[in-house]
């Protein structure tokens, strides 16, 4: 199936691939996880039974709606390597997914991403005008403070983090499907930078650092620690906190934010390595 050819239509983001997917693969479950702030179904996509449950999310801010594309690139991938009994690399898919479930939920937030498409592209939080990965329970009182001293006091196009934390359905959504599955870890795809966050807080599990490596050194990102207004409040703080379970923010591609179209195949080639570890680690 090809994904990528043009601008996608916002619906596409939103439903078609992921219907499409499932027919061609009757192994992938869909699997919804909650509704948006406009009603849309945020749809989820299982794969395998095992009760090791490995968690991939995309499509947390509007404009990096790309992230999306890449894991449903990535969900093709992987069902294509299970049906064809073919290694990814040096990774046997079908035999390391043996007692191990993989979870994607390639866009939490599509109201977000129609807005962002359909002609403010520049847009990042919800259809509330709340920033996503500002509304998890991970610092988010310290968060609040420093939105303040920037300026940053009702909802607008970016890094507003709510009236509370979890005040978004669609944050609402991403955390219950955790607390009812809990996953084993988790990695959260982002736009832009080319780096790995992989610590918050004292809960941030030992195995956490030699796993964000074995990523690093997969595609070629560095570690890094993010700063400012990208401290606490995120989907990656919370699960660490939450579970103290391993998790990751992967900052895909460099440049400006959207990042073009141009830019998708690239980018997939770099992190395809990354994301088939993240599966089976």
């Amino acid at each position: 199936m090809e994904i990528v050819t043009e601008t996608p239509p916002a619906a596409a983001i939103r439903t078609a691939w992921g219907e499409a997917l499932c027919k061609r693969y009757p192994m992938l479950e869909r699997y919804p996880i909650g509704r948006s702030v406009c009603g849309r179904e945020i749809d989820g996509f299982l794969l395998g039974r095992g009760a090791h449950i490995v968690l991939f999310l995309g499509g947390t801010h509007a404009q990096e709606w790309i992230t999306a594309l890449l894991l449903y690139r990535f969900i093709e991938d992987t069902c294509a390597h299970i049906e064809s009994g073919k290694s990814a690399g040096n990774i046997a898919i079908g035999k390391a997914m043996h007692g191990r479930s993989l979870l994607f939920v390639p866009c939490l937030n599509p109201d977000g991403v129609e807005k962002a498409l359909c002609g403010d592209e520049t847009w990042q939080a919800n259809a509330r005008g709340v920033d996503l990965n500002h509304n998890f329970n991970a610092g988010w009182d310290k968060l609040q403070e420093k939105e303040r001293k920037n300026g940053i006091f009702s909802p607008g196009p970016r890094q507003f983090g709510g009236a509370f934390p979890e005040s978004e359905p669609e944050t609402a959504a991403i955390t219950a499907l955790c607390r009812r599955v809990k996953p084993a870890h988790a990695v959260s795809l982002h736009t832009q930078g080319e780096v790995i966050y992989w610590r918050y807080g004292h809960r941030t599990p030992e195995r956490a650092r030699l796993m964000a490596q074995l990523l690093a050194n997969a595609c070629g990102y560095a570690l890094d620690e993010p700063t400012g207004l990208a401290v606490g409040g995120g989907f990656k703080d919370w699960f660490i906190e939450e579970f103290g379970n391993p998790a990751f923010t992967v900052e895909c591609g460099k440049g400006k934010n959207p990042l073009p179209l141009a830019d998708f195949s690239p980018i997939y080639g770099r992190i395809r390595e990354a994301l088939f570890l993240t599966a089976i680690l």
